[in-house]
């Protein structure tokens, strides 16, 4: 795949993968003791007598993993990832402890600004289990600069 480092290096269609990272009991418990505190999230046998049947991530821990992963898979190279909004948000699969978690992005729409060194990246981004099932979505609306 050719370097990325400008918004002028995206095609439609290009694809991007994240390494992969193991998501443990204690991250579960730590996220969401700070910023979900719910049964689900934070005990095994209250988790048992929810809608997950067990202790499931925070759906918001999820969306901080996939974040987490599409920085490191620098998808425009040495920018930073800035976003004017999201659209698509989805949970699809609850995220249990051990889980191996990977990140796809696929460039779904480029739009050129026609007052700014700048453009609009649509990458959807689709996390996957080590099953190879999807557990999340998300789309951000990416800001990334031109070539001067």
């Amino acid at each position: 795949m050719a370097q990325v480092e400008w918004f002028d290096d995206l095609t439609i269609g290009m694809r991007f993968k994240s390494p992969e990272v193991v998501v443990t009991e204690a991250d579960i418990k730590r996220f969401a003791a700070e910023f979900d505190p719910q049964p689900m999230h934070l005990d095994h046998e209250a988790a048992k007598t929810t809608l997950f049947k067990g202790l499931a991530a925070s759906g918001w821990h999820t969306a901080a993993i996939a974040m987490n992963l599409a920085i490191q898979t620098r998808p425009f190279g040495p920018h930073p990832l800035i976003g004017a909004g999201v659209d698509g948000l989805r949970w699809t699969m609850p995220v249990r402890p051990d889980d191996r978690l990977h990140l796809v992005g696929e460039v779904m729409s480029l739009t050129p600004s026609k007052s700014k060194p700048q453009g609009i990246a649509l990458v959807k981004w689709t996390m996957f289990n080590q099953n190879g099932e999807e557990v999340y979505t998300f789309t951000p609306i990416a800001i990334v600069p031109r070539r001067g």
